[in-house]
């Protein structure tokens, strides 16, 4: 059956997902059972939020439709960039990597390491220096 042929069902779990192998199938209005009103409800008003419903499972369906035409294009522009997955990860984990260096709490625990690890050279230097003097005394 060829896609102009075919109507659209905008019951169709697969709405919006356009593939080879899915398609939607028409359904015979009169063969959907109708739920009886909701309490509080004219029929008039049921039928007015039936189509209200329709028309926006049929927006649902385009913005669907737009969303993967976008992204087959944004996929196209990267392909011709040469952009592939695998570098964006590596760029995205370069920026990621660039705002903890920048952030206060890196910044923060750099500085504490730094004078933790100047205190500690200095004391082992003051140590092999009285290790070095006790040796020399033992001579």
């Amino acid at each position: 059956m060829d896609s102009a042929s075919q109507d659209i069902n905008l019951n169709s779990p697969n709405k919006g997902v356009l593939s080879d192998f899915m398609t939607d199938v028409p359904v015979d209005p009169g063969v959907v059972p109708r739920t009886p009103a909701v309490e509080g409800l004219t029929e008039v008003e049921e039928e007015e939020l039936r189509a209200e419903l329709a028309k926006v499972e049929e927006e649902i369906v385009t913005l669907r439709q737009v969303l993967a035409a976008k992204e087959r294009h944004c996929g196209e522009l990267k392909r011709r960039l040469g952009l592939s997955p695998l570098g964006e990860l590596k760029q995205n984990l370069s920026r990621s990597w660039h705002d903890v260096q920048v952030s206060t709490a890196y910044k923060k625990t750099q500085e504490t390491l730094s004078q933790a690890g100047q205190k500690t050279s200095a004391a082992l230097s003051t140590m092999g220096s009285a290790i070095s003097r006790k040796l020399g005394d033992m001579r």
